[in-house]
């Protein structure tokens, strides 16, 4: 199921008594998680009937005891086990159980293939999955509302950002999409986290700019990766190695990886320009896949760079990622790395 369908079921009082939800995005399995926390009982029936547990405080057989009891005074009762990829390997202890008792037999794969029907038992079990080769998978694949949370690609994260706002009763432009998602990268809890503190601010139905980014989330107005987009177009040697120098002192907040993705993603829209007969208006906004507030940005990069100059860029920003994760590098770091792709970019 996915995320939205689980939502749906349990705003229906639909539940099931097994959730396993696992994954390296970490948002989805919170959100679902916390959703079941706190709407499922009433505040009066949490008090005898809700337990938190955490995965490194707790083993099979008390978590499964958890499990078994019944409620009182409501129909369910929930235990949400937060952090359970801490458990200890239940598959080890089968083995190691297995060499001194042959009918040896794993109390949660008990519980699971016969679980209590009035406990819904919630596994959060978080940043990576399941081994689909343990007997403790296959039960949980049989028996549990398995859902497996992945990653999104960097390329998702702006129509992601897009849906979050609106969700919340916002707008948002597209130069404040883009700045977000190339600042935050694609943690969705660490965006979710700062959309939430810049609605703090403004009103709903307000739409987000990139000036209203800039000042609640603390992103610098002179050194971004679209300052440094505007050095490139405009060849101001100064300003892009002012740029440069910058992030080389903030790289928590500039990751090269981040940077040589955008300028990845502006290069080539510039190469899609070249190859248009229309490179003005909403015609070539269309065909780019932006706003047509950017299309001039993009329009006046094209007369700095010609056709075969984008695609020369796009072959060193290919180059210097590889080299920044390693390959074909023996000492350089991120930072001589960047001058020396500006530079190329530049001459």
């Amino acid at each position: 199921m996915t995320f939205d369908q689980i939502i749906n079921e349990l705003k229906k009082k639909i539940y099931r008594p097994i959730y396993f939800l696992q994954g390296e995005e970490t948002f989805y399995i919170d959100q679902i998680a916390d959703f079941i926390e706190n709407n499922v009982l009433s505040e009066s029936e949490k008090e005898f009937n809700q337990s938190i547990l955490y995965g490194k405080d707790v083993d099979a057989p008390t978590l499964v005891s958890y499990a078994k009891r019944y409620p009182m005074m409501s129909t369910h009762q929930v235990v949400i086990v937060k952090e359970a990829q801490n458990i200890k390997s239940f598959s080890e202890k089968e083995k190691e159980a297995g060499t001194k008792d042959k009918d040896f037999k794993d109390p949660l794969v008990e519980y699971l293939l016969k679980p209590t029907p009035s406990t819904i038992l919630v596994f959060c079990y978080k940043y990576k999955s399941l081994d689909k080769r343990k007997k403790l998978t296959k039960t949980i694949e049989k028996s549990a509302l398995l859902f497996d949370s992945k990653k999104l690609y960097d390329n998702q994260i702006p129509e992601w950002i897009k849906a979050r706002v609106l969700s919340l009763g916002y707008l948002i432009n597209q130069k404040a999409v883009i700045l977000m998602s190339e600042y935050l990268g694609n943690d969705l809890s660490k965006i979710n986290n700062e959309l939430g503190k810049l609605i703090l601010s403004i009103k709903p139905g307000v739409e987000i700019t990139a000036s209203m980014v800039e000042e609640n989330i603390g992103i610098s107005k002179e050194f971004n990766v679209f300052e440094l987009q505007s050095a490139l177009t405009k060849r101001n040697v100064y300003k892009a190695n002012q740029i440069v120098n910058y992030f080389i002192a903030n790289p928590k907040n500039n990751p090269m990886v981040l940077t040589n993705t955008q300028l990845y993603s502006y290069f080539l829209k510039v190469i899609q320009l070249h190859k248009l007969d229309h490179r003005v208006g909403e015609k070539a906004a269309e065909a780019l896949g932006v706003n047509p507030y950017f299309v001039k940005d993009y329009e006046a990069a094209s007369r700095a760079y010609t056709l075969n100059d984008c695609i020369r860029n796009i072959s060193f920003i290919r180059d210097y990622d590889a080299k920044s994760k390693g390959i074909n590098n023996a000492s350089s770091n991120d930072g001589q790395l960047l001058k020396e792709l500006v530079y190329k970019i530049l001459h």
